[in-house]
């Protein structure tokens, strides 16, 4: 769902960028306004914000192989940092870079309401491209809020589709205004003002997203409620006395690994452990189905002397 859903946002934001990008560009040819150059590069960062994400998915469904054991789902999340880095800073810099040399040597605008129209025609593209994220995003994150998901979410897709369009909803605002202003005063310097509000506003962005996406890179297990499940799941075997120990890393936005050490009675026959684990291993997909990497090591609990520090974290059933 979480993919299917993020292709189809990126694809409503692809067409829309296309088109407000070539707009956008022929109204700074005609008006030369340093704001709308700014925003065409914006809309030409996000096409290809849009075509990476797009290439990053593509390449997380190769079947694993002898060097990448696990798969390629981490390819979606390697291509979403490389957008939130390099794409949205570079366009972050060059906006801002512009807008020092607007505010130094200002100029008048020519045709100054060519400007106005791409700008108004622009807002109703990025709207249309904000709505689809949202409306998909309804499916993915439930009753969570926009700024909850967008930490959280496991799939960077969807929520840099949606930060990615908030932020040239904003931009296009400010450069509207840049324009507006320049044109009632007759002053540039107000059109280059809002080209360095565009820059930051885009390195902002990138600072944001960089952050979750490393998070997303570096590893990150399970949320509390899928860990529970996965808890309880394995505590409600008959046969595990306790867990002793259980780590959970995503492979990728669909792919959890789940590792786990676990109690059995020291005089359990070894086919009536494995019996056990396979069925333990069934809970837990059932439980949280993106669990799909799992590795149980059967165990005897041996409680610690006294003295002895524990390195493991034992889970006792019926313990509080």
């Amino acid at each position: 769902m979480s993919t299917s859903g993020g292709n189809r946002a990126i694809v409503a934001a692809l067409l829309a960028n296309i088109g407000i990008a070539i707009i956008k560009f022929i109204a700074f040819l005609v008006s030369g306004s340093s704001s709308m150059l700014a925003e065409s590069v914006h809309s030409l960062a996000d096409t290809g914000n849009q075509g990476l994400l797009l290439l990053g998915g593509r390449k997380s469904r190769k079947q694993a192989d002898v060097a990448h054991p696990f798969g390629y789902g981490r390819e979606r999340f390697v291509f979403a940092f490389i957008v939130s880095i390099i794409l949205f800073s570079v366009g972050g810099v060059f906006s801002i870079w512009e807008g020092i040399e607007k505010v130094s040597t200002p100029h008048p605008l020519e045709n100054p309401w060519i400007p106005v129209i791409v700008l108004v025609l622009s807002i109703v593209l990025e709207a249309f491209s904000f709505r689809t994220a949202i409306r998909e995003s309804r499916h993915v994150r439930g009753k969570e809020s926009l700024p909850t998901f967008i930490r959280h979410a496991k799939a960077p897709e969807l929520p840099i589709v949606i930060l990615e369009d908030f932020a040239a909803l904003v931009g296009l605002t400010l450069a509207f205004l840049g324009v507006g202003v320049t044109i009632i005063t007759g002053n540039g310097v107000f059109d280059g003002i809002s080209t360095l509000c565009i820059g930051a506003l885009l390195v902002l962005v990138a600072v944001v997203l960089g952050i979750e996406t490393k998070s997303l890179l570096v590893g990150e297990g399970a949320g509390p409620g899928d860990l529970a499940a996965i808890r309880d799941a394995i505590n409600a075997h008959p046969d595990v006395e306790a867990l002793i120990h259980i780590k959970t890393l995503y492979l990728g936005p669909d792919e959890l690994l789940v590792g786990a050490k676990i109690a059995f009675a020291a005089k359990k026959k070894l086919v009536d452990v494995a019996t056990a684990i396979d069925a333990v291993e069934a809970s837990i997909r059932e439980a949280v189905p993106v669990a799909r990497v799992i590795y149980l090591e059967p165990d005897v609990y041996r409680p610690a002397s006294d003295g002895e520090a524990l390195t493991e974290s034992i889970i006792i059933k019926g313990a509080d």
